[in-house]
């Protein structure tokens, strides 16, 4: 059917009023195909340039959208709408500098327009500046409080800054008012989650896809909820509903890897694991102009550029594989953070250690440091565990020595928390008042080596005699391996402390959450990483209380059988043992098969 007439500009005036009508309606595909006959008939119609524009931007194509919106500037330099809504095409197009400058150009035409502060808002949260988008989002209210979307951008914002009970509060607004929106269903879901609430989560999931069963970001939510609580095999099910239509989605397919590698599918899961370098948001693997080796080929005579990608503690637990390469006749060379070179360049094989961003030797192929474990082809029962394969420098224990050992004994190195702004900060630190019971168990000291003291631990610390805090005085990772030298036990949560004193053969107790890190499995005690270590779980999530309360119980009932000279569970060590800090010799790696330690590993298990 022939469109209407728009010879007139009464014509073209009534097309771009039913357009509009359709565009406000959801009906995208009318208002495009009137906007689309009208330009051609007036391609300098200003308003259906504009209106153009919103139906492109809408339908995702935001390139398209700042082709009109920069023509309708051609004609009105001075429409604040058309510069917000440019602002809103330039931040999709990740032009978010010029999207900031466009939208503050519309705010100074019109300080007042609320869908100018909204987009502004939007733009910020993009940046990271989610503070700052709240309080964009917060004015947008006070302008028009009936704007939903700048309520469900508040508690988007909100959820950035880890303000989860704030943000689930504006959530329920939402749907207290329209209780059948799918995405403010699947917000409410990850404020839940995020809270621990996973029941309720789970719940808030499955009402999204109870209206719309082809949402995908409910089924991801939902399959991470279910990784939550541990029910991989189902969280699995979900993620292969969603690779089924959407192979190429990297996001799910990093959360398939890591229930694969905490149900011990080491195979499966470290192939998937390479999906991380396309995840949203995630830095692209390096481009070093060199091979990339994943193991195809033989090392013998080549050179490899091993790279930290990930945190401490993943370049520590990695780091094991680098004296296997050099084994096998590669030259190794190790790019790490700079706070870890000093003590990686003691790691046996390593011929150059250098600190990320400093000038690299040549080399022949490059690998991640996190791709080791595919490249080698490591499953549970293979994993390299020959330990200690790092060690205190001696004249840092010398440093440390007169401090530590004039201490009580035995000697116990306790850390409770780790970085603030670790994605998995909430779940896997406690705050020193939950953690302080189990420092009053029994006879010896506490060594707390604590790098960072948060709000209120400076005023705990000071109520706990036996705790002497020497955490202000760890220089670097050298300064914290001395200390553990000296310590006869190390309990900590999982943090960079762990893998250290791990890597180190020194025995570790780590307080786990309900929902670990994929390294540490499920249901075992152990670790095929570290053969010293031994892990406690939460038995339910957030439930620290258990795990402080066994911890407690097992040290006391440790340091009693001590004192009277009955060692449990193959302890106590000889003294000599305890206390040595030089790694084992190049020999056959230890491997750690289910629970079951090679006689070659020379490890303390304490007690």
């Amino acid at each position: 059917m022939a469109g209407p007439d728009l010879r007139t500009p009464e014509a073209i005036a009534r097309a771009v009023d039913e357009a509009a009508a359709h565009y406000r309606q959801g009906r995208l595909d009318d208002a495009d195909k009137i906007c689309t006959r009208v330009l051609k008939a007036a391609p300098d119609w200003f308003d259906a340039l504009h209106l153009a524009a919103l139906v492109k931007l809408e339908a995702g194509k935001a390139a398209a959208a700042q082709v009109l919106l920069s023509k309708a500037l051609k004609l009105n330099p001075g429409s604040a709408p058309v510069l917000a809504n440019l602002g809103r095409a330039l931040s999709a197009l990740h032009r978010d500098d010029e999207a900031m400058a466009s939208v503050d150009k519309a705010l100074a035409l019109a300080p007042d327009s609320f869908d100018a502060v909204n987009i502004r808002g939007n733009v910020l949260l993009k940046l990271n500046r989610a503070t700052e988008a709240v309080s964009a989002f917060e004015r947008v209210l006070t302008l028009e409080p009936r704007f939903l979307g700048a309520r469900a951008n508040l508690g988007n914002a909100l959820a950035q800054l880890g303000r989860f009970e704030e943000a689930l509060a504006q959530y329920d607004l939402l749907l207290a008012a329209h209780p059948d929106h799918p995405e403010m269903l699947v917000n409410r879901g990850s404020a839940l989650a995020s809270l621990g609430r996973l029941d309720e989560a789970l719940a808030a999931y499955d009402r999204a896809l109870a209206l719309r069963a082809d949402y995908t970001k409910a089924r991801i939510g939902r399959g991470a909820t279910l990784a939550a609580l541990n029910r991989h095999q189902d969280a699995l099910h979900e993620y292969g509903t969603v690779l089924a239509t959407n192979k190429n989605n990297a996001d799910v397919q990093h959360n398939e890897a890591l229930s694969l590698l905490t149900l011990g599918d080491y195979r499966r899961g470290f192939q998937k694991y390479e999906a991380r370098w396309l995840r949203t948001g995630m830095p692209r693997r390096k481009s070093l102009g060199k091979p990339l080796w994943l193991g195809e080929y033989p090392l013998a005579r080549k050179t490899i550029l091993i790279h930290a990608e990930q945190g401490l503690g993943d370049t520590i637990q990695f780091a094991r594989y680098a004296p296997l390469l050099a084994r096998a006749g590669a030259k190794v060379v190790l790019e790490v953070q700079p706070e870890l070179t000093t003590l990686l360049a003691r790691l046996d094989g390593v011929a150059t250690v250098v600190g990320r961003g400093d000038a690299l030797p040549s080399y022949d192929v490059h690998c991640p440091i996190g791709s080791l474990p595919l490249a080698l082809r490591t499953d549970v029962s293979t994993t390299p565990a020959s330990v200690p394969y790092l060690a205190a420098r001696d004249e840092r224990v010398a440093k440390w020595r007169e401090r530590i050992e004039r201490l009580p004994s035995p000697r116990i190195a306790v850390a409770w928390s780790g970085r603030v702004d670790h994605a998995n900060d909430r779940n896997r630190s406690i705050t020193l008042e939950r953690f302080a019971p189990l420092l009053a168990a029994g006879q010896g000291s506490f060594v707390s080596i604590q790098r960072e003291l948060r709000s209120g631990d400076a005023d705990t610390l000071a109520q706990l005699p036996n705790v002497t805090h020497v955490g202000d005085g760890l220089g670097d990772f050298d300064d914290t391996a001395a200390v553990m030298a000296l310590a006869d036990l190390v309990v900590a949560v999982d943090t960079s402390v762990v893998h250290l004193a791990g890597a180190m053969g020194r025995p570790v107790w780590v307080l786990l959450p309900f929902q670990p890190d994929w390294r540490w499995l499920l249901d075992r005690e152990d670790s095929p990483w570290y053969p010293a270590a031994r892990l406690f779980r939460q038995p339910r999530p957030g439930d620290w209380e258990s795990v402080i309360g066994r911890v407690r119980e097992e040290l006391s009932r440790a340091l009693s059988e001590r004192r009277k000279g009955h060692p449990v569970a193959g302890a106590p060590f000889p003294q000599d043992q305890l206390h040595s800090t030089a790694p084992t010799e190049a020999g056959p790696e230890c491997v750690n098969t289910q629970g079951q330690h090679s006689s070659s590993c020379r490890t303390a298990r304490w007690p």
